[in-house]
């Protein structure tokens, strides 16, 4: 395995990670939604309301397989 693909793996494996932990975070839904959205904004990612409910959702599904 070459160092780019360890480096992608590795990458790839954070952002899961990241993405799991705020999911699983202690805080209410609402505040966590917000801040997904708020990242995305930065990123220049526009998302309505119910395209963020439907990414968590997505995301809890993939999480809970």
């Amino acid at each position: 395995m070459s160092n780019l693909n360890i480096l992608y793996a590795f990458l790839g494996g954070a952002i899961v990670g990241a993405g799991a932990a705020m999911l699983l975070a202690p805080e209410k839904g609402e505040t966590t939604r917000r801040r997904i959205k708020e990242l995305l904004q930065q990123k220049g990612i526009l998302c309505s309301d119910n395209e963020i409910d439907a990414l968590v959702e997505q995301l809890t599904t993939e999480i809970d397989d």
